[in-house]
């Protein structure tokens, strides 16, 4: 990727709404060279959307906690992601290395959701469960492109 898109992409992660000309004066590239670029990123997957950053807090979704699972059957197929999909208090899923098999990143309005969600995690995916609970975030979702 050329240096001028990895700072458009840059510019675009600390402001998915900054215009085109505004992205022009900070990259020294007219508006229509900007637009250009940005579709020609959008069209090879570079940017695959913009999306809004909100205050959970804020939406009634004050608790966060990360679960990590592992199945109770190794022998059984590795569908959980599928399994736990319509789970809407789950906001990712990532697959890792270790004693687990995956960990979810959820949000809910308090302990008792969190209670709740754990037992409908365990039996639609036939799985035991670890789980942290976040007492306060520093950062996330930091702007980074290496």
């Amino acid at each position: 990727m050329e240096e001028i898109d990895r700072q458009i992409v840059s510019l675009l992660l600390r402001d998915g709404r900054m215009s085109f000309t505004d992205l022009g004066k900070a990259t020294g590239l007219s508006t229509s060279a900007v637009h250009q670029r940005v579709r020609r990123l959008e069209e090879r997957g570079v940017l695959r959307g913009y999306t809004a950053v909100v205050d959970h807090e804020s939406l009634g979704l004050p608790l966060t906690a990360f679960i990590s699972i592992k199945p109770i059957d190794p022998s059984q197929p590795d569908d959980s992601p599928d399994r736990l999909a319509e789970i809407t208090e789950i906001e990712a899923c990532y697959s890792v290395a270790g004693d687990e098999n995956y960990i979810l990143k959820v949000r809910v309005e308090r302990p008792a959701a969190l209670e709740d969600l754990l037992a409908r995690i365990r039996s639609s995916a036939n799985v035991s469960t670890r789980t942290m609970i976040v007492l306060s975030t520093a950062y996330e979702n930091r702007p980074t492109i290496g």
